[in-house]
């Protein structure tokens, strides 16, 4: 099977510039498999640019990227990664609500969301109530099933094109959406991996990462 070169990149007034690039594998020396900001995997030839990474040539286990206008040679396992201050980064600050429980206001595809924060859950989760308001047909996604409290219910996977929550807006995130036994939306791993989280006593600051 090839192997894939991994980067995770994050754009800033329309310029590309890369947050974290991870070499994970080359393909024949001859393309690399580019992941932008955790979307879907693309294939790369060396000597193409992709969102302002340019695989310049590949060899059996590194890689030579351009990379902010810069030449980076990195080794299979390496990684780059461009922190943005703290202070440029979007962010949202959430508050305690019953039972110590944060919630905060957002937005799925545009649509007015109140999020309650589960790290316990692996990707954000939607009322089938709430999704069908947000306009997603998601008895188009991949069907499954979740147990809950009443028993084992429909679930289906999507990908939602946008989802904010305070000052942070992300694009395609995946969820899970409960045609029943859910009535709240849940804020999953799938938003909450790609920020950083500071508690404060009953206030929590999200902070994005890339």
């Amino acid at each position: 099977m090839p192997n894939i070169i991994a980067l995770l990149l994050w754009f800033a007034c329309g310029l590309a510039a890369a947050a974290e690039v991870s070499l994970v594998g080359v393909i024949g020396g001859k393309a690399a498999v580019v992941v932008l900001d955790g979307g879907e995997p693309k294939t790369v030839k060396v000597g193409q640019t992709w969102h302002g990474i340019t695989v310049l040539s590949v060899d059996k286990d590194s890689a030579l990227m351009e990379i902010e206008g810069t030449r980076r040679l990195l080794q299979q396992g390496q990684h780059y990664r461009r922190a943005a201050a703290a202070s440029d980064r979007e962010q949202a600050t959430l508050a305690a609500g019953p039972g110590g429980h944060f919630v905060g206001e957002g937005a799925v595809n545009g649509t007015p969301v109140r999020f309650l924060v589960d790290t316990g859950a692996s990707s954000i989760a939607l009322p089938a109530s709430l999704a069908q308001r947000a306009g997603i047909d998601f008895r188009k996604g991949e069907p499954g099933l979740s147990n809950t409290a009443n028993g084992l219910v429909p679930v289906y996977r999507v990908n939602l094109a946008t989802v904010r929550l305070g000052g942070i807006e992300l694009n395609s995130v995946d969820a899970v959406v409960f045609e029943a036994g859910l009535d709240t939306a849940l804020l999953g791993m799938s938003f909450l991996n790609r920020v950083d989280m500071k508690r404060e006593g009953d206030t929590m600051t999200l902070t994005r990462r890339f």
